[in-house]
């Protein structure tokens, strides 16, 4: 039967081609579903930053660590590019770099490096060092350009392992063995749904019960700085934005630290990434609010609480290329995985962190549907 298939997989986006690679690489026959005729959610307006350290320890930080070898494996065998390798977190305050001090002891620590000013600044010659205390090196982290590697992606999956894509098709019902769509019904032993921030077209009903909203978060990207980035930035908002660090201990006396100094951007969520893309502009962000509805306009006071962060690393900021907004799910647990039918998975990401935990959870979604 030609609209026959073992996997359907309803939404293109990262996690939805994730859990296409897993099932697609035991050989399944696999279709991918999606209403739009290309990814332009939060899957490619992100920094395409694969993180490891600062994930929470448990679910997060294995899915995190299986995730970054897939990536890997994809870089030789689907020739996405990695853009550069590992982060390092500068420490403004004493207090940020005692929550570093504290990682670097335990369990995930012992492969990070642990930094004085001077080797910080000599990590990165660009930061000002006046404004670091400390800092703290970790080799694990990836960079690829979300908005290339999509794409990329998913002409891999249909030329290395046939898998269907059919895009500009809305799903309508899904009742296995039967997927009914905008265009006609196929046929699928399992289905995996992985709607994004669509939380009105399949299963409202359970992701309301999961108290599921959605997460705005405001980015920007700046023109070529003058200087090379070899890896990630981060800095002290941003240990309060990964359970690895925002779970020590020591993490409280800096969220009252942050509280005094920076309390408008602990209010708009904002934390410093700085990536860098091929062309040698930068991508920076960014900020999260809340909420079922939000509205779609960007904030040039969120903006401005994201720039003077970055000044305060830096010195100056480049011209501003490009602005945007994005939303992604968001719950109190970092993964959804419901069952609406025993054939059925429902699939999300809730805490912003698809490229860092996709591929692992899609690799145990499909083994928990059709068995080792």
């Amino acid at each position: 039967m030609k609209d026959s298939f073992d996997l359907a997989v309803v939404g293109s986006g990262i996690i939805g081609l994730a859990h296409a690679l897993a099932a697609a690489r035991r050989g399944m026959r696999v279709v991918v579903i999606d209403r739009d005729q290309k990814a332009n959610g939060a899957s490619i307006r992100n920094f395409g930053l694969v993180v490891v350290t600062g994930q929470e320890p448990g679910p997060s930080r294995r899915l995190a660590e299986r995730s970054r070898k897939i990536w890997l494996e994809l870089a030789n065998e689907a020739g996405i590019e990695i853009l550069h390798r590992g982060k390092l977190i500068a420490a403004q305050r004493p207090e940020a770099l005692a929550v570093l001090e504290s990682f670097k002891a335990g369990e995930h620590g012992a492969e990070c490096k642990l930094l004085t000013a001077r080797e910080t600044v000599g990590q990165l010659a660009s930061l000002n060092g006046k404004a670091v205390v400390g800092g703290l090196f970790s080799p694990f982290e990836l960079r690829v350009e979300s908005r290339e590697v999509l794409p990329r992606l998913a002409s891999f999956l249909a030329e290395r392992f046939a898998v269907e894509f059919r895009t500009g098709i809305s799903v309508t019902d899904v009742a296995p063995p039967f997927v009914e769509t905008s265009a006609g019904r196929l046929r699928a032993e399992k289905v995996v749904v992985c709607p994004g921030d669509d939380f009105s077209s399949l299963y409202p009903q359970r992701l309301g019960e999961h108290g599921v909203k959605r997460c705005k978060l405001q980015m920007l990207r700046l023109a070529y700085p003058g200087f090379r980035l070899s890896s990630a930035l981060m800095s002290d908002l941003s240990l309060l934005r990964y359970g690895g660090f925002a779970g020590l201990p020591e993490a409280a006396a800096l969220r009252g630290k942050l509280g005094e100094q920076r309390g408008a951007a602990l209010a708009n969520g904002v934390h410093l990434i700085v990536v860098q893309s091929a062309d040698g502009s930068l991508v920076v962000g960014d900020s999260h609010h809340y909420g079922l509805t939000l509205d779609p306009f960007g904030s040039e006071a969120v903006d401005r609480l994201i720039l003077d962060e970055f000044k305060t690393l830096f010195g100056t900021v480049p011209d501003v290329l490009a602005r945007w907004t994005g939303s992604y799910a968001s719950a109190k647990n970092a993964v959804l995985r419901d069952t609406p039918h025993e054939d059925v998975r429902l699939v999300l990401v809730t805490s912003g962190t698809g490229a860092s935990t996709g591929f692992g959870l899609g690799e145990e979604t499909i083994v928990e549907l059709f068995g080792q």
